[in-house]
């Protein structure tokens, strides 16, 4: 049989043309496509630009209006029933001082109380802890007050020394402060952070000759309670100090407007 070289050169050589033809056209349509992706691209990326981020600050300062405060007693015997009728001495003895200051009844609270086992301990001539016999019992009772007469409890806490001297074994502790009206401040906070956040992104947009637009985003920070003055550390969670009667409450807001 006998094939016409010329014919299939020609038959190839359309092919290998084909071929080239649409390799160009998948080539083209792909950068047309790119370009379209890249105009997005921009697009998008200076619609992202054309904002203004910032963050605002409320700062309040207020005066605690609740404390709470508390004290322990305990009672060591070798006898349980001893133990208990000893404490209970105690107890009214503590109440009644706790009255004759104008404490309220009902902001005197006593805890349960607590038992503890007491053993003579040493160490051997080895140096290891030995546990010997029982040796008695000791008795722990706890009395809280909550109150929101501040200076009056301030006052207790810092005589409470009166106790001792009537022969009670007394531990105070320092007292807490709280204020009650916390979420009225908070919104306060909220309104000067915002107003203080808005001001500043209008004075951007002004400098930059822009106007501000529309609000896109707003992130309200965790509420920081410190003393005033202070070097206490904020933390992530938010701080509320307790320790002080004076206490100061900051918050931020970070709001994100589009700029024109």
């Amino acid at each position: 049989m006998k094939i016409d070289v010329d014919y299939t050169k020609s038959i190839n050589h359309n092919f290998s043309m084909n071929k080239n033809i649409i390799a160009v056209a998948v080539g083209a349509l792909g950068f047309v496509l790119g370009l379209g992706f890249l105009g997005n691209a921009i697009k998008n990326r200076n619609k992202s630009e054309n904002t203004i981020s910032v963050t605002g600050l409320g700062t309040k300062q207020f005066t605690s209006d609740l404390i709470t405060w508390s004290g322990s007693f305990s009672k060591n015997n070798s006898d349980l029933k001893a133990a208990y009728d000893e404490l209970a001495i105690d107890r009214k003895v503590i109440n009644d001082y706790l009255l004759s200051k104008g404490i309220k009844q009902n902001e005197i609270v006593f805890s349960s109380v607590d038992i503890q086992k007491q053993f003579r301990s040493y160490n051997d001539s080895n140096g290891n802890y030995v546990q010997g016999e029982f040796s008695g019992y000791n008795l722990t009772q706890k009395v809280s007050i909550e109150s929101k007469e501040v200076v009056k409890i301030e006052n207790l806490s810092r005589n409470i020394t009166e106790i001792i001297n009537r022969g009670i074994e007394f531990t105070s502790s320092a007292p807490s402060y709280f204020y009650t009206k916390l979420a009225t401040v908070k919104q306060e906070m909220i309104a000067s952070a915002t107003k203080d956040a808005k001001e500043r992104a209008e004075k951007i947009a002004e400098n930059s000759g822009s106007s501000l637009g529309n609000l896109k985003k707003a992130t309200m920070g965790v509420i920081q309670i410190t003393e005033p003055n202070s070097n206490e550390d904020y933390s992530y969670g938010g701080t509320f100090n307790t320790s002080s009667k004076e206490k100061e409450a900051n918050i931020t807001i970070k709001l994100e407007y589009e700029v024109n």
